[in-house]
């Protein structure tokens, strides 16, 4: 009798202790499958902002002036996709990458990942897509960006980049410490952007780097790097230097 007693109270311990393990395992599958995702997500990013870059440059109403403005830039934010809503009140949002120019050894690092949001960038209602880019043409532009979150034209400057013929020659008046431009199905848009809100995105920078980082710690301080980001630096490096 006693056996059979100590043979389930073996069983029922046995039980409870593989239970405990199969929860524990539970626990860490699941933060380390949603970092694979993220990850993946991530580098869907960065080749979707290379693209995305490479359509404004192709532009010839964009191409002069952004490419003016990106070899004087300190840093560029690039937003591949932004999407409105079709509500009662439109609700736009998307996520990009920034990169940023290390002035002394003239050199560019990144990506740090991070979202924008509005309550209405002027798109039209049903859905409709736009693709942003940033660029920061002074230290308070570009600290400004590396901010867990701001509001863009709050405390600084930011305008709409010039187009179309003679815009590579407006840039050199420009005084806002960032400029922006922004596409809707593949044509100009000229959309303002005073009052969104620019934030990073903690779990795609920790899921590409594979550890907590910071923008200032990726940008700046360069202590991680990823080498699948090369295309997308090495895209952005070749507008900088002129070529």
């Amino acid at each position: 009798m006693r056996d059979k007693m100590g043979s389930r109270l073996r069983f029922g311990i046995w039980g409870i202790a593989t239970a405990c393990l199969l929860v524990f395992c539970a626990a860490v599958a699941v933060p380390t499958l949603a970092r694979a995702d993220d990850a993946r997500d991530a580098q869907q990013l960065v080749e979707k902002a290379k693209l995305s870059f490479e359509a404004f440059l192709a532009d010839p109403d964009m191409s002069g002036g952004l490419r003016s403005l990106v070899r004087r830039g300190t840093a560029v934010l690039i937003y591949p996709q932004v999407l409105r809503g079709a509500f009662i009140i439109g609700v736009s949002g998307g996520s990009g990458v920034l990169l940023a120019r290390d002035e002394k050894a003239n050199t560019w690092g990144g990506p740090a990942f991070y979202t924008i949001g509005e309550a209405s960038f002027g798109l039209q209602a049903g859905g409709d897509a736009a693709e942003i880019v940033l660029v920061a043409l002074t230290e308070r532009g570009i600290a400004a960006l590396q901010s867990s979150s701001v509001k863009l034209g709050t405390g600084f400057a930011i305008a709409v980049g010039p187009v179309g013929a003679g815009a590579e020659a407006a840039t050199v008046g420009l005084s806002a410490d960032i400029i922006s431009y922004t596409r809707t199905k593949g044509l100009y848009a000229g959309l303002s952007l005073n009052g969104a809100v620019v934030a990073t995105r903690g779990g795609l920078n920790h899921a590409y780097y594979g550890k907590e980082v910071s923008p200032t710690e990726i940008l700046i301080r360069r202590t991680v790097t990823n080498p699948q980001a090369a295309p997308l630096i090495e895209a952005v490096a070749k507008v900088a230097s002129g070529k």
